[in-house]
């Protein structure tokens, strides 16, 4: 029987179909740790694996049988994915479920940092009548009739600019492969060069993947090139960001702020973006939603059931 090896823990709602089928493995009460997986990835034919679980060449050499990496994610940098593909190894990810949820994210922290309301929010509960509320007072920013310039028009960038054209702001974008005419005309959106769009843009977007050519796409330069009104919003992958970088261009007024769901480090910001009233941060939310998770479940097993029985489309990654 077909045995499919889970590395996370997680309600059981989404699997439910895969369960049937298959020999499935699950921990209980916490993630198996790599070690844990080493010793046990020879006798499967399947790992479903999360977005941090390192999936590497010494992994995928102890794993005779592997035929499929199922990543429960959309991103996959975790994965050694042009080693597993000369392995004969597919690899499949979770781009549907996600798309909706973060760019939701990414448009509430444009508008939280645009009109400061975590800021307002912090002062009224520090401060309580203390804080001025005068009609000339925490003055923000307006949205609309503004330009929001996007870095990677997949998914996740085109739903993020129909949102924001509902919210009457002009799209500048910049992607490594040009929309067709009937896209860029559909969203509406206007494709510029990355210095264009950091140049142009009171609102800047990062929905790119995390890949060597995008570690640090945005750093030191990059906001000199900015507006010194221009808000950053990162709800990609931290990495993308030199956040040194970032820290000095909000502290010196280079930008003037940003809304960031990832950061560079792993799960938390540098201790200086702690201090400053101008960054809003979240601790990588984007998916954190009860049906979500469930519909993100629901992916992977599509994507393990389709590949061993072939009677449904899979999410394959057909490139590092």
């Amino acid at each position: 029987m077909i045995k499919v090896l889970v590395t996370y823990d997680m309600f059981r709602e989404g699997f439910t179909e895969l369960e049937k089928l298959y020999d499935v493995t699950f921990p209980e009460g916490r993630d198996f740790s790599y070690e844990e997986v080493y010793e046990m990835i020879p006798e499967y034919d399947v790992l479903c694996s999360m977005f941090d679980f390192p999936v590497n060449k010494k992994l995928v050499d102890h794993a005779p049988k592997l035929k499929l990496v199922s990543n429960y994610a959309v991103g996959y940098n975790n994965i050694d994915v042009a080693y597993c593909i000369e392995k004969g190894i597919t690899v499949t990810n979770t781009p549907a479920p996600v798309t909706a949820p973060t760019a939701n994210i990414a448009l509430g922290l444009m508008l939280d940092v645009a009109r400061r309301i975590t800021e307002c929010d912090r002062k009224l509960r520090r401060l309580g009548k203390q804080m001025k509320v005068g009609v000339l007072e925490n003055l923000g920013i307006p949205i609309d009739g503004k330009t929001l310039g996007i870095i990677g028009m997949g998914r996740i960038g085109q739903a993020l600019a129909k949102r924001a054209v509902a919210c009457n702001m002009h799209i500048l974008y910049h992607n490594r492969h040009r929309l067709s005419p009937e896209e860029e005309a559909s969203i509406p959106a206007r494709y510029v060069s990355k210095e264009e769009l950091l140049a142009q843009s009171d609102f800047v977007s990062l929905n790119a993947p995390y890949t060597p050519e995008t570690y640090h796409l945005i750093g030191e330069e990059e906001f000199k090139q900015m507006k010194s009104s221009a808000v950053l919003i990162n709800t990609a992958r931290g990495p993308l960001v030199d956040e040194h970088a970032l820290v000095k261009a909000l502290q010196d007024g280079t930008i003037h702020g940003a809304g960031l769901d990832v950061f560079e480090f792993g799960d938390h910001p540098l201790p200086e973006l702690l201090e400053l009233e101008n960054v809003v941060l979240t601790p990588h939310i984007g998916t954190q939603t009860y049906e979500t998770r469930v519909i993100m479940a629901q992916t992977v097993c599509n994507n393990v059931i389709g590949f061993l029985e072939g009677d449904r489309p899979i999410t394959r990654v057909l490139h590092p």
